[in-house]
């Protein structure tokens, strides 16, 4: 069996370039927490299925599970490391902590950066849009009510702190 060569590629991750070397397959999941040693972004089904993996890309939500490293290079990525600013969480991160809208906290991640990125788009979304944006992340632990009111207040945080830029 002959050996996969690496590749040289630079990320930019939360504005950091990192140069990294990778085999071609190499998610982006695996490059984040493994050679970036960013371990906030969770990886659970491996299948895009859960979103705990969710990361930004030049601002849109994608599955790193199902991304390849060598994909981004020339894109911004984002991970929930970059939320919160200097030490101080997001009114998402805030507002999940305040509504117990997390428990295990293994999804949370992937629902901060799926809600950073909607909430930039819709900064008024009702309970029915919650929900459907929700759907696409999986929580064992909270049965979603929290979660969805954490969202709600978050969003009406964010529409009074105009000063607050997700990333």
């Amino acid at each position: 069996m002959s050996q996969v060569e690496e590749r040289s590629i630079t990320l930019t991750v939360n504005g950091q370039n990192h140069e990294l070397h990778v085999q071609p397959r190499k998610l982006l999941a695996d490059a984040l927490r493994e050679d970036c040693h960013l371990t906030g972004t969770h990886v659970g089904c491996e299948h895009g299925v859960c979103g705990a993996c969710t990361v930004l890309v030049d601002g849109k939500p994608v599955r790193s599970c199902l991304t390849y490293a060598i994909q981004m290079e020339g894109h911004e990525v984002s991970t929930v490391e970059s939320v919160a600013i200097d030490g101080a969480l997001s009114p998402l991160q805030q507002a999940l902590h305040e509504a117990h809208g997390l428990q295990c906290g293994f999804c949370t991640p992937g629902i901060v950066m799926t809600f950073e990125a909607y909430l930039k788009r819709n900064p008024e979304p009702s309970d029915a849009e919650i929900r459907d944006v929700l759907s696409g992340n999986l929580c064992r632990c909270t049965g979603y009510q929290n979660i969805v009111k954490a969202i709600q207040k978050a969003a009406e945080q964010m529409r009074r702190n105009t000063d607050y830029v997700a990333p």
